[in-house]
């Protein structure tokens, strides 16, 4: 990567002497504040089950407010001891200085585009009229100035058929309940009154007259104790105010629905309704929208299969759907007859999982090969025209033109490959490099290992392991472990700044695509869910198993790392395997297996987790690896560094708070518990830039120095010592 400008070298601390060997120890003391205990027990199945921290599930009391109060005082107290964290945090901020450019988009008489300078807290739109060079771009809209604190952050755009409206999405506090703004493209004012309670949704514009948007009925009291299950479709008419929006969708108390959404036609012909009970499985409904007062034609009437709509041209609709089709395919159908028993396959369904997007005149398919992407460009009748030749080894990202649109771009990017734009021409299939980031990175210095590795039962398993060229696998190199495995979503090769850091100080990055997730398909995701969830905590255990029977790192090296269903895939496996690894670093966990389905959202996963009420079956199998109901007195639990937010909607933060509490009260031995709670954050999008990087150098910093590291380098590119 070209070289701009020469970072200062950093100034790193050196008031500890350099030990020869990593020692494993802790020498920073830590006094947990005392967590109440309570005497409330849950009945399943004539079996009780104690809660003891049930209280820390009032999100709103004093009471809870205080304890969070304290655990970050000794959290931070902690964090402020070890000795190079401000050096990493330096390192973070010089490294994360770089420009960042999104793909333009056109939009009315404009192209617009994103962009952040460097260590702005969100990407700013810019835009310039498209009969001008780019050099004339002015700012649009900057999410920067929406709060002081940087904690309002900007959701969805959405412009209008002929682009002189713009409606965008805000949340505020990291929440997942948004707020709707409508501005004149062309004065750049608000025009209208903000629309408010909007959660889980998109925005798509009907001609220039209205959008439509889904939501719930916003809970009283607490949102983070609230179970959300009957989601609505309204349509906003500009110009009237939001009581008047009437709900198209959704508002039949006898069929429920906690996922809704609607999509309208490029060409304004047809609205598309998605309906979902989970996070997986779709039924399909459409309706004509050049007829007046038309009804809801069914396309799928039940949610065994993810459909979605592609494209229609005049009466013919192009699906993409995994019905029958574990990998997916694309299917035409004639409106008259949308049924399953008339669909066409057009693009048959292969040994690759197809994600499947239209560009222009051409439908795009975008195949995962071991996680890795290929892109073919066929026509409408399924007639290959080509293989998208991409830049390397990657993740590609984009394909999404007008239909009048001749020119596409498309992301490239890798574990050492920062993210660069391509322009591509869809007639001739030839691809320029459009626009490529300059950073004080080189990374021809750092190469990626592709293995595949067995689990317990026998399964392959493919794991990416990233790290500078020249390591020497002697069992001592610290490694994060990261994982996911859940939701059908695929974990592909993405360029962190933070793991940057992280490898040039030593450390090696390996990613673990397990069962759960979509890598390989919906029979890979199966394999993953209900009572089949323990596979994905046997491949995360077998990926460290073999990390370290290669020796590219040891037990005392090792930390698993993982978000959301990742948090629990953490809290799951240190439970079952202690000994695994040396740091825990679970994030926003999802780890109360009992009561997860009982807040907001929560009862829409059940798709992938089952729930204890379902059977005393289920019951037992969730209570048998759920991380709270495991931990036990008289082990020793890897040295745990717990974050979550404060106002956390998604997965609430009582899940990470009842897990530190546990913790803090039966872990045996020296490895320090601690809960990193930050305040006025959510589930993670939209944290501001500052705190992203904050929150990077107290989990390294944590990381390394339970590692038994003391002392980082003068120079960064050369490795962490300890």
């Amino acid at each position: 990567m070209k070289k701009t400008f020469l970072l200062p070298i950093l100034i790193f601390l050196s008031i500890m002497a350099c030990k020869k060997e990593p020692q494993n120890t802790n020498t920073i003391s830590v006094n947990y504040p005392k967590t109440k205990t309570v005497d409330t027990v849950d009945t399943y199945f004539g079996i009780s089950v104690k809660d003891p921290y049930r209280w820390l599930e009032d999100d709103r009391s004093a009471e809870t407010e205080n304890w969070v109060k304290s655990q970050n005082e000794t959290t931070f107290s902690y964090l402020d001891n070890i000795p190079f964290r401000n050096a990493l945090k330096e390192r973070l901020s010089q490294l994360w200085n770089y420009k960042k450019v999104g793909a333009p988009f056109i939009e009315g008489d404009y192209t617009y585009f994103y962009k952040n300078d460097g260590l702005q807290n969100q990407h700013v739109i810019y835009r310039h009229n498209s009969n001008r060079p780019p050099s004339t771009a002015e700012v649009f809209l900057d999410p920067n100035t929406f709060s002081k604190d940087g904690t309002t952050s900007l959701g969805a755009l959405s412009f209008s058929k002929n682009g002189k409206l713009l409606a965008y999405s805000i949340s505020e506090g990291g929440s997942d309940w948004r707020k709707v703004i409508i501005m004149d493209v062309e004065s750049k004012k608000i025009t209208e009154d903000t629309l408010v309670d909007i959660k889980f949704s998109g925005i798509s514009w009907y001609k220039n007259e209205g959008f439509y948007y889904s939501s719930y009925d916003k809970p009283k009291g607490s949102e983070l104790s609230a179970k959300t299950d009957q989601h609505k479709v309204y349509y906003h008419k500009i110009g009237t105010p939001q009581h008047l929006d009437q709900p198209i969708y959704g508002h039949d108390p006898k069929e429920k629905h906690r996922y809704i959404s609607a999509i309208v036609t490029e060409n304004d012909t047809y609205l598309a309704i998605y309906a979902s009970v989970s996070t997986s499985g779709n039924k399909l409904y459409i309706k004509d929208l050049t007829q007046p007062n038309s009804p809801f034609k069914t396309i799928l009437n039940h949610t065994d299969s993810d459909t979605h709509l592609l494209e229609n041209k005049d009466d013919t609709l192009y699906l993409v759907t995994n019905l029958n089709a574990p990998n997916k395919k694309i299917v035409s159908v004639n409106v008259n007859n949308p049924t399953p028993e008339h669909w066409v396959a057009i693009i048959p369904e292969t040994k690759h999982v197809l994600n499947a997007s239209k560009s222009g005149n051409y439908l795009i398919a975008h195949y995962m090969v071991d996680a890795i992407s290929k892109v073919v460009q066929y026509d409408f009748n399924g007639s290959l025209i080509r293989e998208i030749q991409l830049p390397g080894i990657g993740s590609t990202n984009g394909f999404g033109a007008k239909k009048e649109e001749k020119i596409d771009y498309y992301s490239f990017t890798n574990y050492n490959t920062p993210t660069s734009i391509y322009k591509l021409n869809l007639d001739t299939g030839k691809s320029e490099l459009y626009w490529q980031p300059e950073i004080d990175y080189h990374p021809d210095d750092y190469e990626s290992k592709h293995v595949f590795y067995t689990s317990k039962d026998g399964t392959k398993v493919p794991l990416i392991i990233t790290y500078k060229k020249g390591m020497v696998l002697n069992g001592k190199n610290p490694t994060i472990l990261y994982g996911y495995g859940g939701f059908n979503i695929s974990l592909t090769p993405t360029f962190s700044i933070a793991n940057v850091v992280w490898m040039e100080q030593g450390g090696i990055y390996a990613v673990a695509n397990l069962r759960g997730g979509g890598e390989y398909g919906k029979k890979w995701h199966i394999a993953g869910t209900k009572m089949q969830k323990q596979n994905v905590f046997d491949d995360f255990i077998a990926a460290g198993d073999y990390l370290i029977d290669n020796k590219y790192t040891s037990s005392n090296y090792l930390a698993l790392r993982g978000g959301s269903n990742g948090g629990l895939l953490v809290g799951a496996v240190i439970t079952q395997r202690p000994d695994l690894a040396k740091v825990a670093l679970p994030a926003v966990g999802v780890l109360d297996m009992l009561r997860y389905h009982t807040f907001t959202a929560g009862a829409g996963w059940a798709y992938d987790y089952g729930t204890a009420e379902d059977n005393k079956a289920m019951f037992n199998y969730l209570k048998d690896y759920s991380p709270i109901h495991n931990v036990k007195k008289g082990i020793a639990y890897p040295a745990t560094l717990i974050t979550t937010g404060d106002h956390d909607d998604r997965v609430v933060p009582a899940h990470s708070f009842k897990f530190a509490a546990e913790l803090q009260s039966k872990q045996t031995g020296n490895n320090p518990t601690l809960i990193r709670i930050e305040t006025d954050a959510g589930h993670g999008a939209g944290t501001p830039v500052s705190k992203t990087i904050a929150q990077f150098a107290d989990i390294f910093g944590f990381t390394f120095y339970n590692m038994g590291f003391d002392v980082l380098p003068s120079n960064p590119n050369e490795k962490l010592k300890g």
